[in-house]
């Protein structure tokens, strides 16, 4: 097991880190959201050191979650978390989650979605690289911020 942060902290460690990318009277804009999701997902949390347990999800597309259509760009963090037993009980996902009102341009560039895991033998700033391609095609600053963590 990594011996750093505990899972637990990691919802309240993504708000820090967004924070520091905001000024008092400033939204949070979308480069500054990503800069907040990178320094979040270099960190190691306490997790089983296999391919599977820690991954960081970038995904987009219109989606209607909120009650209405919105282009959503949906930065999260997986862990698996184990029973007593060391077998698979459930998923702690946090989210950070920018949408943008729909335009034609957005609704455009479809659905797109790509995972890294730490321990799998990848390279995370070659994936960073990758998603900083798919995060020049987005138009402006978010109109909408959702931060949450949620059980799968």
């Amino acid at each position: 097991m990594h011996d750093t942060l505990r899972v637990e902290e990691a919802l309240d460690l993504l708000r820090a880190e967004l924070e520091v990318g905001r000024s008092a009277k400033a939204e949070l804009t979308t480069r500054a959201a990503w800069r907040a999701f990178i320094r979040f997902g270099r960190q190691r949390f306490a997790t089983a050191p296999t391919p599977d347990s820690d991954g960081l999800l970038f995904q987009y597309g219109t989606y209607d979650f909120s009650g209405r259509p919105m282009f959503t760009v949906d930065l999260t963090r997986q862990f698996d978390i184990s029973d007593d037993d060391g077998e698979h009980d459930r998923y702690v996902q946090v989210h950070c989650e920018l949408r943008y009102e729909c335009e034609p341009a957005l609704d455009a560039l479809g659905d797109f979605n790509s995972w890294f895991f730490h321990d799998a033998d990848a390279d995370l700033d070659e994936w960073l690289a990758d998603m900083e391609v798919q995060l020049e095609l987005l138009l402006g600053g978010p109109s909408e911020v959702d931060v949450y963590e949620e059980s799968v």
